[in-house]
């Protein structure tokens, strides 16, 4: 992805929810990008899949694919790429599941939408996928509702779909949420397994750190429409070089508590979280940061190398950078 900008409404009442934002994720990857709530994930999320709701839409920017510009494609095109070619597991399955058709059903319409199978096949091939993702007695499963299974079990039955027809990459939209902890684990563990077995990338969304550590390779960290720090989890979870990573691991749940960014022996920032409109021609963190100096004011910081696989944007990577040159 490249240079993407999404929009909601429009003229005067244009807000960006996503701005400027570039990331791979290479084969076999998982990326996750992380941040609080507003800060652009899930929008990114449907712009890569060409499915943001009414009012929203991509700007500019290009979605890039196995060589393909996703924007250039026509619907048509486009409907025969999701699923086969890219898949999203949503964060809420109830909601994303037809609720009047079994779960084989909607699992066989998908194997033959893509031309998967003929028909003469497609519970064979349904209940391998349901095999595969450690659905407990697939044969009885195939011929339920949504509603008569369990939260792990439907978004179980989300993941299914979703890889039913192989495809190279998999977005997973806050995946876990909605589930407890215990649940939680073992959503996560299949996902790490079925990524290596199928040898798909997989684009995480979630704003647990948590979730990060677990699972990822790489992490994005998003802040009010912008990626405010990039890198491979275990350097950045270890030196987080801007302000933003840095207030939310104090906050994760048996961090130290720190005193800078919050109240002294409370992890919380101060504040309320920006959005990009309000941000204008400035760092958008910069009203909650205890960092804050002229330049945070003045522009957008760029994404500075920390090292040349960590990015951080901010000012002070940047004089820290330059301090070492001179």
């Amino acid at each position: 992805m490249k240079s993407l900008t999404a929009v909601y409404g429009h003229g005067s009442r244009q807000v960006v929810a996503v701005d400027d934002v570039s990331f791979d994720v290479g084969r076999g990857e998982t990326l996750a990008l992380v941040g609080e709530s507003g800060s652009g994930k899930s929008t990114i999320a449907l712009a890569l899949m060409r499915l943001l709701p009414p009012g929203g839409r991509t700007a500019s920017g290009e979605i890039l694919l196995e060589g393909m510009d996703l924007g250039t494609l026509d619907e048509a095109a486009m409907d025969r790429v999701r699923g086969a070619k890219m898949a999203l597991i949503f964060q809420e399955p109830m909601s994303a599941l037809n609720p009047v058709r079994t779960i084989g059903s909607q699992l066989v319409e998908a194997l033959e939408v893509h031309g998967r199978t003929d028909g003469g096949d497609g519970r064979r091939l349904a209940l391998d996928v349901l095999t595969r993702v450690r659905m407990d007695d697939p044969a009885r499963r195939f011929d339920q509702y949504p509603h008569e299974l369990s939260g792990g079990l439907r978004q179980r039955a989300m993941i299914a779909i979703a890889l039913s027809c192989r495809p190279a990459i998999v977005i997973a939209d806050e995946p876990t949420t909605a589930l407890d902890v215990t649940l939680q684990a073992e959503i996560l563990n299949l996902l790490r397994e079925l990524k290596r077995d199928f040898g798909l990338s997989l684009l995480l969304v979630t704003h647990d750190l948590g979730v990060v550590a677990h699972t990822a390779d790489r992490v994005a960290v998003m802040y009010a429409g912008r990626i405010v720090e990039e890198g491979p989890v275990r350097a950045v979870f270890k030196a987080p070089a801007h302000p933003y990573t840095q207030a939310l691991l104090r906050a994760m749940p048996g961090a130290t508590p720190g005193t800078p960014g919050g109240a002294p022996g409370s992890p919380v920032v101060p504040r309320q979280p920006s959005a990009p409109v309000d941000a204008g021609n400035a760092c958008a963190f910069a009203p909650r940061c205890e960092w804050r100096h002229a330049a945070c004011d003045e522009a957008v910081p760029d994404l500075y190398p920390v090292t040349p696989a960590h990015r951080s944007r901010c000012f002070l990577v940047k004089a820290a950078r330059d301090m070492v040159r001179s």
